[in-house]
């Protein structure tokens, strides 16, 4: 994976009705070094990274690079969204698209900040790179993963099994999603 491509990063902050969009600071050490260790959070990711090595690791600034947006609400950051180039990917059909991915900490679970949050980075990612298709993998057993993909306007490709699990690989074709839905609501 490496960055999304050649856009103007950082951008100005992206505000949704509750939530903002920004590059990482380094007040956000800590929250990335919560979501990283969070059992819940990587249930369907392979394990949590153990605190010390986080502690050891992270950067002071972490996650800054092209496409990774902090999700903030009310001040702290919740959740992070990125968007990537899949340059390497066990599925022909990835290779070269960008991808979506989103880790929130758990408490900010089941309020649909997720959907909120994607749909601003998806938006800009449209603005960015006019008539970028993208592609989002998940576990199948991560069912409010699969929710969020249909919400978000992901269709399935194909399904596949990987990492002792199966997976979903759906793809959002931006010139269809504009033509049904009018684009995001909510995104200032």
């Amino acid at each position: 994976m490496s960055e999304i491509g050649p856009v103007t990063w950082p951008p100005d902050p992206i505000e949704t009705e509750r939530l903002m969009l920004r590059s990482s600071e380094a007040r956000d050490r800590a929250a990335f070094i919560e979501l990283l260790a969070s059992p819940e959070a990587h249930a369907y990711l392979g394990g949590p990274r153990p605190r010390d090595e986080l502690e050891r690791d992270v950067p002071p600034v972490p996650a800054r690079w092209a496409g990774s947006f902090v999700v903030e609400l009310d001040g702290e950051m919740i959740g992070n969204v990125l968007l990537k180039r899949a340059t390497e990917h066990s599925r022909p059909a990835a290779v070269g698209k960008a991808e979506l991915g989103y880790l929130f900490l758990p408490r900010a679970w089941g309020r649909g900040y997720g959907t909120e949050a994607c749909a601003a980075a998806l938006a800009w990612l449209d603005r960015a790179l006019p008539g970028e298709p993208v592609i989002l993998t998940t576990q199948t057993a991560n069912t409010a993963s699969m929710r969020l993909a249909a919400k978000l306007g992901f269709a399935e490709v194909e399904r596949f099994h990987a990492w002792d699990a199966e997976q979903w690989l759906g793809l959002r074709d931006p010139s269809t999603i504009a033509e049904t839905s009018g684009g995001p609501a909510g995104v200032h």
